[in-house]
């Protein structure tokens, strides 16, 4: 067993060709919704794939939610958006227990988080205390409201929006719920050949409406189960600890990248192998996915002085990690 994750036997050609063949028409279905994004669209079937959950930060109107939507309306799975402000509680979230004096007893009433995939939109609007409310469901699939624990549905995704913590009103999340996010990827505003497309066409709400199930929830199941059937070598888990050892070492970090953050890469990019209809991973199945899983897990400390935003300044550190660390032959 390495970093938590068996290797067995590669994925059967024919049944490996037909799985990955499923994952590109969902790929393909949803980049007719969102447009001149479509290293976005990858990454979040990574993080589906996975089984991870996706961290998108984006100035508002730049496709966030319609992301979120969109993956909802491909996959034939139970759906639930909640739009986060600041006087919500977790109750509002989980669920709560409500006596019944017909049963003279205490009913537990399922909340949105009871789905497959849940939308939390604006998740930095609403209090530290409601963001708590979902570490246990992202890490162990599970929900405990007084004492007793409910399992959620599989497959279980967490799909959370935010404004740049720049913005007025928002609530920057704390780095044991950012640890749970798998990655966290940017939204920025589309080039011109996209956003003209996107004018010509009124591709928003027309093309999400008419989009339909590609997947089934028994498809994705299946699919992350192939994915934890993809071989990655051992020089390949050296290079992944040796970025890891970089970042925990580098004079500009304060923090640098966690175990959990360590297994979250090897996990993704054996899902960016998948996608790519491989049962095998390469280098580059792990250097693109390092920024967009590791930026939100370290901190960056006075030493490094830069012209960038201080949300972008981990991100170029790692780049820099990325650079100076020998690729495998």
């Amino acid at each position: 067993m390495l970093l938590g994750i068996v290797e067995s036997n590669s994925m059967p050609t024919q049944a490996g060709a037909q799985t990955s063949a499923r994952a590109t028409r969902l790929e393909a279905a949803l980049r007719t919704v969102i447009r001149g994004k479509d290293e976005v669209v990858r990454l979040a079937l990574v993080s589906m794939f996975a089984r991870g959950h996706l961290l998108i930060e984006g100035v508002p109107g730049v496709g966030k939610t319609t992301l979120g939507q969109a993956l909802a309306r491909a996959l034939e799975c139970s759906f639930q958006r909640v739009q986060f402000t600041s006087d919500m509680l977790p109750s509002d979230v989980l669920g709560i227990s409500i006596y019944s004096s017909v049963e003279q007893r205490f009913e537990f009433k399922h909340g949105p988080v009871f789905t497959n995939i849940l939308l939390a939109d604006e998740i930095n609007r609403t209090t530290p205390k409601t963001q708590s409310a979902l570490l246990e469901a992202m890490n162990e699939g599970q929900v405990t409201v007084d004492v007793q624990s409910y399992p959620l549905p599989q497959p279980f995704l967490v799909i959370a929006t935010q404004n740049p913590v720049e913005h007025h009103g928002t609530y920057p999340l704390p780095e044991s719920q950012l640890d749970r996010f798998l990655m966290r990827v940017r939204m920025g505003y589309p080039e011109g050949d996209a956003e003209r497309e996107i004018l010509r066409s009124m591709a928003g709400a027309t093309k999400l409406d008419n989009l339909r199930p590609v997947l089934t929830s028994a498809d994705v199941l299946e699919m992350q189960q192939a994915v934890t059937r993809v071989r990655v070598d051992d020089s390949l888990v050296s290079y992944t600890l040796e970025i890891v050892r970089r970042t925990r070492d580098s004079e500009y970090l304060s923090l640098g990248v966690s175990p959990r953050g360590s297994q979250m890469l090897y996990r993704a990019a054996q899902a960016m192998a998948f996608l790519e209809g491989r049962d095998f991973c390469t280098p580059e199945d792990f250097k693109p996915l390092v920024v967009p899983i590791f930026a939100h897990r370290v901190v960056v400390n006075a030493l490094y002085t830069s012209t960038l935003k201080k949300s972008e300044q981990a991100e170029q550190v790692l780049r820099e990690i990325v650079e100076s660390v020998p690729v495998p032959v």
